[in-house]
């Protein structure tokens, strides 16, 4: 780490599900549990350090909404089941979390009482402000809304300094595609109306609206970069800066 003294005081994680499967191949378990460990591990050295962690979850290692549309499925019924799929992938990075000795409590935007306590704000922020490591699953509770637009408005409500955006494999915002034109160039650094206006596909386009709005930064890094959450929660230039 660049510095024994964290440059923000809480973030927010948008963690996609995709990225959870790690290595994986198709057809075998849908999460890396080793990497989870190791993404958990990240979590709870941030905690540490004074930082305020809150972790939005995607579910697309299990389930995808608009692909489950495309093939007929009903859109809004297909986003609650991707909804459920968040849930599961909360459930293993709490208990990846537990099993360090880590405060951390999950809560959800659906009502689910067996497994998790549904999301309000208020009592989020007091854990929050306890330390306590917030995991928030089934997105907003909403069809035909993201993860990422969940996670722009969680990391708003907490007032959180930064919204760090974990991709997988591709460390930061391109001007193209990177994997289908190795030219293309990386940003380092990108105002909020630069990204939507070309469309660079930072994240959704409700969510990026929603950050703007607030002047909330966004870090867009690579997840499977050594120790990059650790690295963007404690203030270290990598990825692209989204900001005004």
């Amino acid at each position: 780490m660049t510095s024994d003294s964290p440059r923000y005081r809480g973030v927010v994680l948008k963690l996609s599900g995709e990225a959870l499967m790690g290595d994986n191949p198709s057809g075998s378990l849908f999460i890396d549990f080793p990497f989870l460990r190791e993404i958990a591990h990240q979590l709870s050295r941030v905690r540490e350090s004074g930082t305020r962690v809150g972790v939005v979850v995607g579910g697309g290692n299990f389930w995808r909404g608009a692909e489950a549309a495309a093939q007929g499925m009903d859109r809004a019924v297909a986003d609650y089941a991707g909804m459920l799929a968040t849930v599961i992938n909360a459930l293993a990075l709490q208990d990846a979390l537990e099993k360090l000795g880590a405060p951390v409590r999950t809560e959800s935007a659906l009502t689910i009482e067996r497994i998790t306590e549904p999301y309000l704000r208020e009592r989020a922020l007091r854990f929050w402000a306890q330390g306590v490591i917030m995991l928030f699953a089934a997105g907003t509770g909403n069809a035909f809304m993201t993860t990422d637009t969940a996670a722009a408005l969680r990391a708003i409500e907490l007032g959180a300094d930064v919204l760090l955006m974990a991709k997988n494999r591709v460390d930061g915002v391109y001007e193209a595609d990177p994997w289908a034109n190795p030219e293309a160039r990386r940003f380092d650094r990108l105002t909020y109306l630069e990204a939507l206006n070309r469309g660079l596909g930072v994240m959704d386009t409700t969510a990026l609206s929603l950050c703007m709005q607030h002047g909330l930064p966004i870090v867009v890094f690579d997840l499977r970069s050594p120790s990059s959450i650790e690295r963007a929660a404690l203030g270290e230039r990598i990825g692209t800066l989204v900001t005004a």
